[in-house]
């Protein structure tokens, strides 16, 4: 099989296999950690939801629901607002956050079909219509818990970047590169590098990418 049908197959096919055949066990062997967690999110004062859901586009921009350790509080202001992010994570939820134990339900997700492991992180819907049409192709592959934008800086890159190394993976998706992104996710994950943007207490929030902005080099290495 040549390498350029080799990937094919992997893209239509073997990428689901591996989606499955590692999220199984990972969930397993997860539970009593999200028992623990969860454990400790109804002990802490004012707690209330341990699981968070939210609407997300996945494969093709389609809605699915994602499923995620609860690490902030819902307190509001006295115009009935949400306090902003900083106000609202919790101790327990910024430890969450770092170690990356708060995205493990989303291993349910990746055995629903609605994730991958590897892929573009789903964003929020109503990012939709501010994508560019290069950057909306982040939305040509499943979405995936990890990616290439997440092992080149998480949150502490900006969104131009990581729409270009989200496209850039779409356009580069192979088994080798997947499995690279893995073992650099681990990495990642013990050093908790890129947990927040830049003066953030979590991620800034895209409003749109101005005309000007260029692409910029995708990182092969």
């Amino acid at each position: 099989m040549s390498s350029a049908a080799s990937a094919d197959w992997y893209r239509r096919w073997g990428k689901r296999l591996l989606d499955v055949l590692l999220a199984a066990p990972l969930l397993l062997l997860a539970a009593p950690l999200l028992a623990l967690a969860a454990a400790l999110l109804r002990l802490q004062p004012g707690s209330g939801r341990v699981v968070f859901r939210q609407l997300r586009p996945g494969l093709h921009g389609q809605l699915f629901t994602l499923y995620k350790l609860q690490t902030m509080t819902d307190a509001r202001d006295d115009a009935g607002q949400l306090l902003p992010d900083g106000q609202r994570l919790t101790r327990l939820g910024r430890w969450l956050r770092a170690t990356s134990i708060d995205e493990l339900p989303q291993l349910w997700n990746v055995l629903r079909g609605d994730l991958s492991l590897v892929g573009p992180r789903p964003l929020l819907p109503e990012y939709l219509p501010l994508y560019s049409p290069a950057q909306a192709r982040r939305h040509a592959v499943r979405p995936g818990i990890t990616g290439w934008a997440q092992v080149n800086g998480r949150n502490a890159i900006s969104w131009e970047q990581k729409f270009a190394y989200d496209v850039w993976y779409v356009e580069n998706l192979t088994f080798a590169l997947d499995l690279r992104i893995l073992v650099r996710t681990a990495g990642r994950v013990l050093g908790a590098h890129g947990i927040a943007a830049p003066g953030q207490a979590t991620a800034e929030a895209f409003r749109g990418s101005s005309p000007s902005s260029s692409v910029p080099p995708d990182s092969a290495v």
